[in-house]
């Protein structure tokens, strides 16, 4: 969930420990009589998957990089900065204050602070954007700036395909969400409360992966044009 402190427009991702511990359950299976993957495996497949199921075309670094992401991620303590920094100056403490900061610093420290906002927003918005919509701040202002992170990311680096990769995320931003999306989706047990978020994801914004996935569970499916329609009349 998104948690909103004192200071009004300061929002912080606050991850739910219940979820990451079922994420972790799936992805770690101890059992003798079956190949143990990796976690970098596990995500390997998935996103291969994520990227056949959104008829996305194979495209190694970028499919790389999404494997890199999910494994960092998978301590959710790098989510986080602490407050302060190591010679007590703050770390920016909202996605606009961290772009700012990063278009004031030095060549090295903007790559590393525009690399971080781009692969939170983009974790953030795949794998908790049921949540995000409940909020002030909702996905469509994650995608806006993790895209526009990407973008300058990619006008920053000297090195042809790691530029390549982060223009990809910048101008496919909400494609890949929904891969993560997908993965995200593939991870967990159903239940009545995790069907009823992910069809009012697909209410909100007409996700092709929530209504791929709420076809799988059986539920019966209305557009969201026919749900505005049916609250006009």
């Amino acid at each position: 969930m998104i948690h909103r402190d004192s200071h009004p427009g300061r929002f912080q991702p606050i991850i739910d420990k219940d979820y990451m511990s079922n994420l972790a359950k799936n992805i770690l299976t101890f059992d003798p009589n079956e190949l143990l993957l990796s976690p970098k495996e596990y995500f390997a497949e998935m996103v291969q998957s994520g990227f056949s199921k959104r008829n996305i075309k194979k495209n190694p670094a970028v499919e790389v990089y999404l494997v890199d992401l999910l494994a960092h991620y998978l301590d959710a303590r790098n989510l986080f900065d602490e407050p302060t920094k190591e010679n007590g100056e703050k770390n920016p403490s909202t996605l606009a204050e961290m772009f700012l900061t990063a278009s004031n610093s030095d060549h090295l420290e903007k790559i590393g602070l525009l690399k971080k906002l781009g692969d939170r927003t983009l974790y953030i918005s795949g794998f908790f954007g049921d949540s995000l919509s409940r909020k002030v701040v909702d996905i469509d202002y994650y995608v806006e700036m993790g895209g526009a992170a990407y973008g300058s990311l990619a006008d920053c680096v000297r090195e042809d395909d790691l530029a390549y990769v982060y223009n990809t995320f910048s101008t496919r931003f909400v494609e890949f969400v929904d891969v993560l999306t997908y993965i995200s989706q593939q991870s967990f047990v159903q239940n009545d409360e995790s069907i009823l978020r992910l069809y009012e994801r697909y209410i909100k914004t007409g996700s092709e992966v929530a209504r791929q996935k709420l076809i799988e569970m059986g539920v019966m499916i209305v557009s969201p044009d026919q749900v505005r329609s049916s609250k006009q009349d």
